[in-house]
């Protein structure tokens, strides 16, 4: 006869052990399954937000977001912040006038008929390229809304019932729709953009002070050079990332969401090595006479390993699947998506912690005693 290899035996009793006790591993690889759903739903749904949120500021694609300086313990945010015409003209001295672009922010409600919806009234003075997708705030100057006219974004229009002709209400004062384009958002609401001159107008008659609210930069500028003209003009001027979180309410959305997703995991890590733990103490006795007939301790670890990541591959896929099929249908009624980045970045990480979890249940293969197997 020939010698039966003991890793052939191994991988036997593994496939045994998940068969002989199909309820078991059924039950922790749907587990694992609903724990792969809530998250990625979650980070779906933490996309899909964030993108309500800041799609717009991130369309602007500047190398740096210029605001006024907070006071005391406030951070820098757009709602707040107006930039003197000193600060301006600072930073166009600096970076060059071509290279800097002033914008207005106001988020207030407008009217039309019956309907009443609340929008973020956007203007930008002439200079460099926005970007595409911001819908009333068109990269070409000439294409920008001027006098009494307005671009109301898709969701505004909808919102509001209005189409391309249609005059919309806002403090008091009515504007045509001169066009209806883009899906533009500002911290959750529809984009209205307008002319400078309204938009300073309609800044001072709610209160504002007519001054931009930020500056855009398209320009390369050096952290030390940015600091240098930030300390003359008494301004942040945030790059990268940090420009989202102008919009006040991104951090702690983003943050509170991104919390939950961190515990979600790390239960879920918690759950899948619980379970192989126990696991592993009830097959305690078995592990002991692979030991006694001369199985390598990195056998039985493959072993154990091998039928975490069978449960892990199971649960996972199937969450991820069933999140890929919903997403389309849950994306038409909340503001999700689903996306590589939202359903196989946080399947991975999944993965890859309850592995970590599974791993501590490994201590009990490694310590057990050949003698077992004669007790």
């Amino acid at each position: 006869m020939g010698e039966v290899r003991t890793e052939e035996v191994e991988m036997f009793l593994a496939w045994r052990d998940v068969l002989h006790a199909k309820g078991r591993f059924a039950i922790i690889t749907v587990v694992v399954m609903l724990m792969t759903l809530l998250v990625g739903f979650l980070t779906g749904l933490t996309g899909g937000l964030a993108g309500a949120n800041v799609d717009t500021v991130r369309s602007w694609k500047a190398d740096r977001l210029v605001m006024s300086a907070p006071t005391g313990a406030q951070s820098a945010s757009m709602s707040i912040s107006s930039i003197s015409p000193e600060a301006q003209r600072e930073w166009e001295d600096q970076v060059g006038q071509t290279n800097v672009t002033a914008i207005g922010v106001t988020q207030i409600s407008a009217s039309h008929e019956e309907n009443t919806t609340g929008v973020a009234i956007m203007a930008h003075g002439p200079g460099a390229d926005l970007g595409a997708g911001t819908g009333p705030n068109q990269a070409d100057d000439a294409a920008a809304p001027t006098g009494s006219d307005v671009t109301v974004s898709e969701d505004a229009a909808e919102e509001l019932g209005v189409q391309a002709g249609s005059t919309i209400t806002v403090a008091g004062h009515e504007f045509t729709v001169s066009e209806v384009t883009g899906t533009g958002h500002y911290s959750h609401v529809p984009v209205v953009g307008m002319s400078w001159t309204a938009w300073q107008e309609l800044s001072e008659r709610t209160g504002g002070s007519g001054q931009p609210n930020a500056l855009l930069v398209h320009a390369d500028v050096s952290d030390d050079d940015a600091q240098a003209i930030n300390k003359a003009a008494n301004t942040v001027s945030p790059a990268g990332f940090d420009q989202l979180l102008a919009v006040g309410s991104f951090r702690s959305e983003v943050g509170s969401l991104g919390l939950m997703i961190g515990m979600l995991m790390a239960i879920s890590a918690l759950v899948v090595g619980a379970f192989f733990t126990v696991w592993t103490l009830q097959r305690t006795r078995d592990i002991a006479v692979m030991r006694a007939l001369g199985s390598p301790v990195s056998a039985l670890l493959r072993d154990a390993i091998g039928q975490s990541l069978l449960v892990l591959a199971v649960g996972v896929g199937a969450g991820i699947g069933i999140i890929m099929l919903a997403g389309p249908a849950v994306s038409a009624n909340v503001p999700f998506v689903s996306n590589w980045l939202t359903t196989l970045v946080p399947g991975l990480l999944m993965t890859l912690l309850g592995l970590i979890g599974a791993a501590f249940a490994l201590r009990s293969v490694t310590k057990a005693d050949p003698m077992q197997a004669l007790s």
